[in-house]
């Protein structure tokens, strides 16, 4: 088992980089997670797991045979890790390719969603509700940023998602045959409840912009959560959730 004992170990600082910039993830193919129930979480998905940094010891876990697994101390795995008092481990994963492919039956899609918390949160609730895929678009959080990535609670691992431009946007829902219905606090808009939404993608924006004129010119229709007349707007992942579920009932 190597052990590291130096911040200027090429490893520490190649986990520190791709903590710190999608740049680095993007070049690296690589994205960092921490914690064992993520670890737990990526095997039983299948995740292809690159190398694991345990805190002090490592322990026996099946599935790492063919990952570079390190140890280092307390001090040292510390300054390494994103996460403040992180039990560890931390491990690096090989960034997927995406599946365009696949035929869809729906989609959420996040335009400028950039808290990623908010994006994590929908990925786990995606999953929990079975869709088809999660679609970002515009300036949403880092997929594979570390706050993201805990936010899933897992579903990182498992549940498709697509980063697409508009026009990709447009092309893929016309193959796939599926209405794109945009959330949106407009007189036009219709509640949700009263539009079929089983086979269909529906388009969240941001809590303070809402979608952009541009994404609601693609849709056949807005749809509107009702609320109390003096609520304002909902968070994202809230109004993202209520939607998915009303897609999956």
């Amino acid at each position: 088992m190597e052990r590291i004992s130096s911040r200027q170990n090429p490893y520490i600082r190649q986990l520190r980089a791709l903590a710190a910039g999608g740049a680095a993830r993007r070049e690296q193919g690589e994205y960092l997670c921490d914690g064992r129930k993520m670890l737990r979480d990526a095997l039983e998905a299948g995740a292809e797991i690159v190398s694991v940094l345990w805190k002090e010891q490592a322990e026996p876990v099946p599935g790492l045979e063919g990952a570079r697994q390190l140890e280092a101390e307390a001090g040292l795995f510390d300054y390494a890790s994103p996460l403040k008092n992180s039990p560890g481990p931390l491990f690096t994963v090989k960034i997927p390719p995406e599946d365009r492919q696949t035929p869809l039956s729906n989609a959420l899609i996040l335009e400028n969603v950039q808290d990623p918390g908010n994006v994590g949160t929908v990925l786990r609730t995606a999953n929990a509700f079975g869709l088809g895929a999660v679609v970002l678009t515009g300036d949403c959080a880092d997929l594979y940023q570390p706050k993201t990535v805990r936010a899933s609670m897992g579903a990182i691992f498992r549940q498709r998602v697509l980063r697409l431009e508009r026009p990709e946007l447009k092309a893929l829902l016309a193959r796939n045959g599926l209405p794109l219905y945009g959330a949106a606090l407009s007189p036009l808009a219709v509640d949700l409840r009263r539009v079929e939404l089983k086979r269909a993608a529906v388009a969240v924006g941001s809590e303070g912009r809402g979608l952009s004129p541009a994404l609601l010119a693609l849709c056949e229709k807005e749809i509107i959560i009702p609320m109390a007349p003096e609520s304002e707007s909902l968070n994202a992942a809230v109004a993202a959730a209520l939607i998915m579920w009303e897609m999956a009932r």
